[in-house]
């Protein structure tokens, strides 16, 4: 695999041997690998399904063992996640640190890149009874990944979702957090400011063009169209995914973290099970996205970290009927539902 940002290099100069971060060409596409699913492939043919397909990067939702093991010495790099139902349990610094143990040090062999701590939570929903975990523990299992020496191969972020965004968002210029918010974000952006991390968001136009009868399904599906929304400094936007990350990168912005990288978490499109969703919309919306995000967005032009969602299918998951249908492979047979190139 290519060097690439935040992963530690090692070059020699003037004789002493120096941790460094290297960025080479276009970043690899990563992969969800969800396991909310009753006939899932064992971990160990998922990790050979990405070695097989050229996929290098996975999420990881859960750090569970079984899978942790199958990516020993594979080079695949990892985000994993904290759970939000273990964010309490990290308040305290001796937990992070055990946490860190088991589930970070114990496997050297294993490449992670960003400890997702909390995934999509909001003052607004269910997941709002976490609000108050979300920064001490990240700053827990900071603290113990930098006593483990790691602090320049792995950064520690939590993932956000278009639903933290304000309702005067467009043009994508005058996206801000909502009221509700602004306090929660505010010091995680600072966080991760002195930390030189990134946010990590979860994008889905798909979601956008399902709830909005007036959206545009080409523009949706990053495919070709005229522009749709002109911005300041003659930003055009002719996609929507463009559009709902600009609104992100705005928002960070005016919170005070105009330096701040944005890496997607997840963006994808179901096969079926609602409006829009259907095989020929999503093999469009992931074979165009992974084309696209090699040039970055009108205001932040670059290539953008992205990972798909997701590896399989899901019949277990809750909710709406789309949610069990994201998934780039049959879990069955393992056989790709989509024609694509991950590289």
């Amino acid at each position: 695999m290519a060097l690439l940002s935040f992963m530690r290099a090692t070059v020699l100069f003037l004789g002493i041997l120096l941790p460094v971060f290297m960025t080479t060409g276009a970043q690899p596409i990563g992969v969800c690998n969800g396991r909310n699913g009753l006939n899932l492939p064992s971990e160990e043919d998922t990790v050979r399904l990405y070695k097989d397909n050229g996929i290098e990067r996975m999420r990881l939702y859960d750090p569970l063992h079984a899978t942790l093991d199958a990516l020993r010495g594979s080079n695949i790099e990892l985000i994993l996640d904290v759970p939000n139902t273990k964010l309490e349990s990290l308040q305290n610094p001796d937990a992070a640190k055990a946490w860190v143990q088991d589930n970070i040090l114990n496997y050297q062999d294993v490449k992670f890149r960003y400890i997702a701590v909390g995934n999509e939570v909001d003052p607004d929903n269910d997941s709002s009874q976490y609000l108050n975990f979300v920064l001490p523990a990240m700053r827990n299992v900071h603290d113990a990944i930098v006593a483990g020496g790691l602090q320049d191969q792995i950064k520690v972020s939590t993932a956000t979702y278009s639903g933290l965004i304000g309702p005067n968002s467009s043009p994508p210029s005058q996206g801000a957090f909502k009221g509700s918010a602004q306090g929660f974000m505010r010091p995680i952006i600072q966080f991760l400011a002195d930390n030189n991390s990134p946010l990590l968001a979860n994008i889905y136009p798909f979601i956008s063009y399902r709830d909005n009868a007036q959206e545009n399904l080409q523009y949706a599906l990053i495919a070709p169209t005229n522009v749709v929304v002109s911005d300041e400094g003659g930003r055009q936007y002719k996609n929507l995914f463009d559009a709902l990350l600009d609104v992100v990168y705005s928002a960070v912005e005016k919170l005070g973290g105009s330096n701040i990288k944005l890496v997607v978490s997840e963006s994808g499109w179901p096969s079926e099970g609602d409006r829009g969703a259907s095989v020929e919309n999503a093999q469009t919306y992931y074979k165009n996205l992974i084309d696209h995000v090699k040039g970055g967005t009108p205001k932040k032009p670059g290539n953008i970290e992205t990972f798909l969602f997701a590896m399989f299918d899901e019949n277990n998951k809750n909710g709406a009927e789309s949610e069990k249908h994201f998934g780039l492979f049959n879990p069955d047979t393992r056989q790709p539902k989509y024609q694509l190139n991950f590289s």
